[in-house]
């Protein structure tokens, strides 16, 4: 909705509001609200990213301590027999997976928060520049009364 006639917005006597001010100041702040909603959801959404990237880096560890105590716990008993050998050795291999894992999760961590953090970038640039036209309307319409 545009103002077309600020003429006829001078000719109101101070205690009146016009229709069209008030709508375009309501869509205005309806926008702005909905940009700092946003907004926090990002930040919701960065938070949580980084917590379940910790999540899943302590599972990790976990499993691996876990392996390496039931390697310890559980010494050859037999060097010779080629079953034994190949289990423990599958086992440290799941260790070196693992630790794989670790690696590209704190990667896509890293990643999937440097692109909420460049959306929450413009989405805060936008509020910005909504609130200081918002503003200057505002202002427009507060010299006109």
């Amino acid at each position: 909705m545009v103002i077309t006639n600020l003429q006829g917005l001078k000719n109101l006597k101070n205690d009146e509001k016009p229709q069209t001010a008030v709508a375009v100041e309501d869509i205005g702040k309806e926008k702005i609200e909905a940009l700092k909603d946003s907004i926090n959801e990002l930040n919701i959404m960065i938070s949580d990213r980084g917590k379940l990237s910790n999540d899943i880096i302590d599972d990790g560890e976990r499993v691996k301590m876990e392996i390496t105590n039931f390697l310890e716990e559980n010494k050859i008993k037999n060097p010779e027999d080629p079953v034994e050998a190949q289990e423990r050795s599958a086992l440290r291999r799941k260790k070196v997976d693992i630790c794989e894992l670790q690696m590209n999760e704190k990667i896509n961590s890293w990643r999937d928060i440097a692109l909420l953090k460049k959306e929450m970038r413009d989405k805060e640039k936008e509020l910005s520049e909504k609130e200081s036209r918002l503003n200057m309307l505002n202002d427009i319409l507060e010299e006109d009364k």
